[in-house]
């Protein structure tokens, strides 16, 4: 098993690496949120390959996180096209002045390449297990990642549809599933990844990743997703009214 965490850490280290030289050519550092899905792509192909079991359980965990991934990748590449830096990392340009490039290289990039190494766990568990048998937890955790990569992937492009009108500028999306929850995609990637952390429970020792979904839940909600998004919106009355309506992550009847 340390040899998979190994050779995925390396590769993970390389690709990050790649990634932080094209944005800093590009000065544009918004790539790392496009590199970030092909980044557990990378790593569940490279273990999958690693053992070559070819179970299917295996088949099962590497193709679903390439599904998350590609999609993901491609939603944010279609999303962020033509419109230049996103706004987190043009604000840490600005407020890292000089030491941006190399504190960007450890902070955001680096960073982001352990914890997309830590989320992958599971992915890496299943892949050096040769367990085929199939469990209740497998069908529990392909149901629960369904509903999450539906709450995401639907989220992502009800809100692509609602700014592609320009009748709505300015407007706060407050249909479909934003109507439930105020970050549909954040619940929806947090579910899916307790999925997968589901699956994983059928492997050896498969209890010790729980720490994915632990770890993204929590970057989600407190870190660079709830929180960080909600803060553009701080004085809004048009938010402030629909947030408190709003279950801001888990998804519920909205308040009267």
């Amino acid at each position: 098993m340390f040899l998979f965490v190994f050779y995925a850490g390396i590769a993970v280290f390389v690709y990050m690496t790649g990634v932080f030289v094209l944005a800093t050519l590009k000065r544009d550092s918004s790539i790392v949120d496009i590199a970030w899905g092909i980044g557990f792509i990378l790593v569940a192909l490279l273990t999958f390959f690693l053992e070559a079991g070819f179970s299917w359980r295996q088949i099962l965990v590497t193709g679903l996180v390439c599904i998350w991934g590609i999609r993901l990748a491609a939603h944010i590449y279609l999303r962020n096209k033509g419109r230049g830096e996103d706004f987190r990392y043009a604000q840490w340009r600005r407020d890292w002045g000089k030491r941006f490039v190399l504190r960007s290289y450890f902070q955001i990039f680096l960073l982001q390449g352990v914890l997309l190494l830590v989320i992958s766990y599971p992915v890496i568990l299943v892949n050096k297990s040769g367990t085929a048998a199939m469990t209740a937890w497998d069908v529990a955790g392909t149901g629960i990642w369904l509903l999450g990569f539906f709450f995401e992937a639907v989220g992502d492009w009800q809100l692509w549809r609602f700014k592609k009108d320009p009748r709505n500028r300015g407007k706060i999306m407050i249909t479909g599933l934003w109507r439930l929850t105020r970050h549909p995609n954040y619940f929806g990637e947090a579910t899916l990844w307790w999925g997968i952390f589901l699956i994983a429970l059928s492997a050896w020792n498969g209890w010790m990743a729980v720490i994915s979904p632990v770890l993204i839940t929590f970057l989600l909600l407190r870190v660079s997703g709830v929180t960080m998004l909600e803060k553009k919106y701080a004085g809004n009355q048009a938010f402030s009214e629909y947030a408190r309506k709003t279950s801001p992550f888990f998804p519920w009847i909205p308040k009267k």
